[in-house]
């Protein structure tokens, strides 16, 4: 689980639109909203420097932080984000305010291991992943870091699926419907050497 948190100091913006956007940045500011808990949205203004340090550090989007707005500290989740496409500093971010009763959706990234206990792997098979993270319903104040996919005694052809991971209790799929497929160990272009060689062998 996440326990890593971190304060962004804020200020509220009394006026909006294109123009104050303009003077925010010009000032190492960036627009950006929290919304939820049934209350009214929230406009402030936070440092383009620390937010986007954040967002490169990693885990932005599955870690609460707080937000100190003129001394009142709200506890939220970053849910969206808009990077400027040339430049590459944050343009605007979402946050929703959250408690540790909270219920969210969440994109949980997925990291794979034991790559060499894979026979299929080892035989020459290629890892392919099909989702690379995983939507989750979680509850604000226990969203995983990540989930972990063992790749241990796959051969080619093999897949790991959502029920082949432990989720961390207290957390779900948002898809349902079907034991969807993570990963798969492929036959690369040039085939597996090994296996070719044991079939021709039993022919």
């Amino acid at each position: 689980m996440s326990n890593d948190t971190y304060e962004l100091k804020a200020e509220t913006r009394e006026r909006v639109g294109k123009g104050s956007s303009r003077e925010l940045r010009r000032n190492g500011l960036i627009p950006a909203v929290i919304y939820g808990e049934k209350q009214a949205p929230l406009a402030i203004a936070i440092s383009t420097k620390e937010v986007t340090q954040r967002i490169y550090a990693g885990g932005f989007k599955t870690t609460v932080a707080t937000i100190d707005v003129n001394g009142e500290k709200i506890k939220v989740l970053p849910k969206d984000y808009q990077l400027d496409p040339v430049r590459d500093f944050t343009m605007h971010v979402d946050f929703l305010r959250v408690s540790g009763n909270t219920h969210v959706v969440v994109e949980v990234p997925v990291h794979f291991i034991n790559e060499e206990k894979s026979p299929g792997i080892k035989a020459g098979g290629v890892l392919n992943i099909v989702r690379h993270a995983v939507e989750l319903h979680a509850l604000a104040g226990n969203i995983p870091d990540s989930l972990t996919a063992d790749l241990t005694g796959l051969k080619v052809g093999d897949g790991i699926h959502i029920s082949n991971i432990k989720l961390p209790k207290g957390t779900s799929p948002v898809i349902t419907d079907r034991d969807f497929t993570i990963a798969t160990i492929a036959v690369p272009a040039a085939g597996v050497e090994e296996e070719e060689e044991v079939e021709a062998t039993e022919e």
